[in-house]
């Protein structure tokens, strides 16, 4: 119909017109044809084009969001940082955040790691491409570590032998290699000269990250130490999923609760030889000596 009536111009108004609409009509020609010919025009105007990951969208959509499988998972998660609220599966998503939805996968030690939705569109990709559509923490407790090897705080969470486990040592290699290619590496912002007063006005620092810990303020609604060390209200904002749920930065709160204590990635700001963590009752402003063992939660992105 469009080359129809081209034409039909073309012959009426004749020639000293017909250039400048055979220029626009070989641009019309042209574009219908470069996009039929990629599979990614659609005549109606909407959609995410043909390819693979739009199938696997659709079969995340059809089903309950606890079975969706590892591929699903980061489909979906691709969707929504694509398209944000317009995905036609971050509904369904959310719902699963809200639900407290637990996935789950077999570790390479053959141990279960389950986790959950914590965020949407909440990390920033390493890369400045853009966000992370689906951030996950890990609620079992089979993992567990010391923070360093030495007895302080220095260097914070960017210098921490658990760091660099959960990175590229024996915690990432518990991670099975179909999950492994798949993780988003994410920007984490974290004070990483120390704690105490002599770091009282630190400035919070980048880290890139497949695996990491959640920080204090990511958790709470507004930090307990505030005004005396203002970093700690800095190392990230809280996750989606903690809000109107996680009410109190000085004690206990249910939602934290996984039947153990867990690593922040936060260091302690009264003293430079602990790191915070979340007791087993909820609190998140608790702490442990960072050559002991402790649970460790990995969070991460797709």
């Amino acid at each position: 119909m469009i080359i129809a009536t081209i034409v039909l111009v073309v012959l009426i108004a004749g020639p000293w017109v017909s250039s400048a609409i055979r220029n626009q009509f070989n641009h019309v020609a042209g574009v219908l044809g470069n996009g039929i010919a990629s599979g990614t025009w659609e005549p109606s105007g909407s959609g995410s084009g043909n390819g693979a990951g739009s199938a696997t969208v659709q079969a995340a959509i059809a089903k309950d969001a606890k079975d969706w499988t590892l591929d699903e998972q980061k489909a979906v998660a691709e969707d929504i940082a694509g398209k944000g609220g317009a995905s036609p599966a971050y509904a369904k998503a959310k719902a699963a955040m809200d639900a407290g939805t637990k996935f789950s996968m077999k570790l390479t030690d053959g141990k279960m790691l389950t986790y959950r939705i914590i965020g949407i569109n909440h990390d920033d990709l390493a890369d400045g491409s853009g966000k992370a559509g689906l951030t996950f923490l890990t609620t079992s407790t089979s993992i567990s570590s010391r923070m360093t090897a030495t007895d302080t705080n220095a260097g914070g969470w960017e210098a921490s032998e658990l760091r660099r486990k959960m990175n590229s040592g024996e915690i990432w290699n518990l991670m099975p290699t179909g999950f492994q290619s798949k993780v988003k590496t994410v920007t984490k912002l974290t004070n990483n000269a120390g704690g105490g007063s002599a770091n009282k006005n630190a400035a919070v620092t980048a880290t890139s990250d497949k695996l990491f810990l959640l920080s204090y303020s990511e958790i709470v609604p507004t930090s307990h130490w505030a005004s005396s060390y203002p970093w700690t209200s800095s190392e990230g904002t809280q996750y989606e999923v903690f809000k109107g749920k996680v009410t109190q930065n000085y004690s206990g709160n249910a939602c934290l609760q996984i039947g153990n204590s867990w690593w922040e990635r936060s260091v302690n700001p009264n003293n430079f030889t602990t790191f915070l963590c979340v007791l087993s009752n909820g609190e998140p402003s608790n702490n442990n000596i960072v050559m002991h063992s402790f649970c460790v939660c990995p969070a991460f992105s797709f």
